[in-house]
């Protein structure tokens, strides 16, 4: 995109922004590469031997729990010291001067929270908390590392990370709320996906659907690039300072 496009594109978001009484933003894992975070898609997709999305199903924590905590021991390990970017804050700064504003995120990392943002849905969990699997008792824990395989303090039984892993359902309540979110937009904006995980990917489109004008802020263009009402590539920590 040339870069008086990029302008263009970023005035026109601007203006929207600042005449919305409802924006609902949508993050991906775009915004957490620019503080450092792995994504785990493509060529780096690699812990160990593994692969990443090998290890983050329930099989594979049924069939060897205590593999599954050191790779996420391990991501605590990686994720601990990263700090938000730019992007983080900037959209922190935003809910602070918008009437409404709500942030859905696909990502675990916890950086939207340490940037400042607190009306956060976390569709994909969140890697800082853990849940039992007896008794389903969710507490954060931020121990580096916890033991080899960690104990309910409630029941004793074997705790996991308090994430959504490949061939699990959301949660029905944190998906509603992202829904309503949408559902009462006058304006969302994507960032930082790939829109191919479902059901986030369609949530753009959906909003559309329901008359949000929706703007997409992403590296690389994405299946949605052409519906969308505002496209915008680059680095979301670059254009969202831009915003405001």
């Amino acid at each position: 995109m040339a870069e008086q496009e990029t302008e263009a594109c970023i005035k026109e978001l601007r203006e929207k922004l600042w005449g919305a009484r409802d924006v609902a933003v949508l993050t991906g894992a775009g915004i957490s590469a620019e503080s450092g975070v792995p994504t785990f898609r493509g060529e780096g997709g690699l812990w160990k031997q593994f692969r990443a999305v090998d290890l983050a199903t329930p099989e594979a924590f049924s069939r060897d729990p205590k593999l599954v905590w050191e790779f996420y021991n391990w991501r605590r390990e990686l994720v601990a010291p990263l700090s938000p970017n730019p992007g983080h804050f900037a959209l922190a700064e935003i809910e602070r001067r918008v009437p409404r504003f709500t942030l859905i995120t696909q990502n675990i990392d916890g950086l939207h929270e340490k940037a400042g943002s607190r009306n956060i849905i976390e569709l994909h969990g969140n890697l800082w908390r853990v849940r039992c699997t007896r008794c389903e008792t969710v507490t954060e824990d931020r121990s580096i590392p916890l033991p080899e395989l960690p104990a309910c303090e409630s029941c004793g039984s074997l705790l996991r990370p308090h994430v959504v892993w490949f061939g699990e359902i959301l949660e029905p309540q944190v998906l509603n709320a992202a829904y309503d979110a949408i559902g009462g937009c006058d304006l969302m904006i994507v960032i930082g996906t790939s829109g191919t995980v479902q059901p986030a990917a369609s949530m753009g489109v959906q909003a559309k659907r329901n008359g949000a004008a929706v703007a997409e802020i992403n590296l690389e263009p994405t299946p949605y690039s052409d519906v969308y009402n505002i496209s915008i590539s680059g680095k979301s920590g670059e254009m969202l300072p831009q915003l405001l």
